[in-house]
């Protein structure tokens, strides 16, 4: 008889994925949030700029915030995924 369970995979197999034996196929997580914190502080740096009107700077301090927003949940969740 047929087992109704779910197999699951916790990670990528070797045969499939030569480079997983290095640890190539999973996401770094350190790296993107480098990342997202480097482009947040980069909108920040475009309202330095020859516009005149401020319009544009609400919309960059806004995107920037979102983007840190990510980033800091993207490290709370990671940081705290282990005590649970």
């Amino acid at each position: 008889m047929a087992s109704t369970e779910v197999e699951r995979h916790t990670g990528v197999d070797v045969e499939d994925v030569p480079s997983a034996q290095w640890g190539w196929s999973t996401q770094n997580h350190l790296a993107l949030q480098i990342g997202g914190v480097l482009a947040g502080l980069f909108l920040l740096l475009m309202m330095h700029g020859n516009h005149k009107g401020h319009v544009e700077d609400w919309f960059l301090i806004g995107f920037a915030a979102m983007v840190f927003a990510f980033v800091a949940r993207s490290w709370f969740v990671h940081r705290h995924r282990d005590r649970m």
